[in-house]
């Protein structure tokens, strides 16, 4: 009994521990703690590369299937080569001039309106029926009165790229107009400041986290249904692109659009996620 409890009093403890030994000891319970995010997302992407190799490597019918080198190679050289009138980029320029025309538009309009239903009680209760029959309507289901509106030409996809991203520009300043701590607004009228000035100098910037993770949605939205968009009344950009590659039975040219509209979609959700947390660190808020 006394030597066991002699070999634990001379075991160690907590206070005897070097401070170096429990900083390497504190880091090393950190970084069992970070998982491993970038390495899986590696190494999911290397998996489903490697899978679509074989797969692709197995069918015979080149129109059916083209391997991921097959697909780097044509993306590489139609920057240099026209397909359907014009180069990888000149089609991409055109698809981001209607993705800039219709977010940019669902953005100016949305975002005011929905602040001022969230600041006014009676706008809401005017705009809000109206609104929420609309917004269930599907961006594709505007092809008809695009093509009758506005033909082919530029503003008959704006149409349909408005109509995906308005929804969540009001519905985030709707909220974050709603979301308002009441006491700012309290205090800032016993000091005598106007309707117009609460709106702009407490609703506006207490909202702006919400409008700008909005934004982010709203531009993933604007970009699908772009898409959409060109694969019915378009005759240039990216979507238009891949048509003709599926009337010439080329697959290829098919997955060069899809890959193209994927690396897009990724740096705009990059762009407005960099964005979102930039906002949020200028506002003190926390960052997930």
């Amino acid at each position: 009994m006394e030597e066991a409890l002699m070999a634990r009093a001379r075991r160690p403890g907590p206070a005897s521990v070097s401070p170096p030994a429990r900083r390497q000891r504190a880091n090393v319970l950190i970084a069992a703690d970070v998982p491993p995010r970038r390495w899986i997302g590696a190494l999911g992407i290397a998996a489903f590369l490697a899978a679509w190799q074989v797969v692709a490597m197995q069918v015979d019918e080149r129109s059916t299937l083209a391997t991921p080198v097959a697909v780097v190679a044509a993306f590489i050289d139609m920057l240099h080569q026209p397909f359907a009138g014009s180069t990888l980029q000149a089609h991409l320029l055109a698809s981001l001039r209607r993705f800039g025309a219709g977010f940019g538009l669902a953005a100016i309009v949305g975002i005011p309106l929905g602040l001022a239903m969230g600041w006014n009680r009676w706008l809401e209760t005017v705009i809000q029926p109206i609104f929420n029959l609309l917004r269930f309507i599907a961006p594709i289901a505007w092809v008809p009165f695009a093509v009758l509106w506005f033909g082919t030409g530029f503003g008959g996809p704006v149409l349909i790229i408005f109509s995906g991203a308005f929804p969540a520009c009001v519905i985030g300043a709707y909220g974050g107009a709603r979301m308002v701590d009441p006491r700012l607004q309290e205090a800032a009228r016993m000091l005598g400041a106007s309707h117009l000035r609460i709106l702009l100098e407490v609703v506006v910037p207490s909202a702006v986290p919400s409008m700008v993770a909005a934004l982010r949605v709203a531009a993933g939205n604007a970009w699908q249904s772009l898409v959409g968009a060109e694969l019915i009344v378009a005759t240039s950009g990216v979507a238009y692109l891949m048509v003709r590659g599926q009337m010439n039975r080329t697959i290829v040219i098919v997955l060069v659009g899809m890959l193209a509209i994927g690396l897009v979609g990724l740096l705009l959700e990059v762009l407005f996620r960099h964005l979102e947390r930039y906002v949020q660190r200028r506002l003190g808020s926390t960052v997930s």
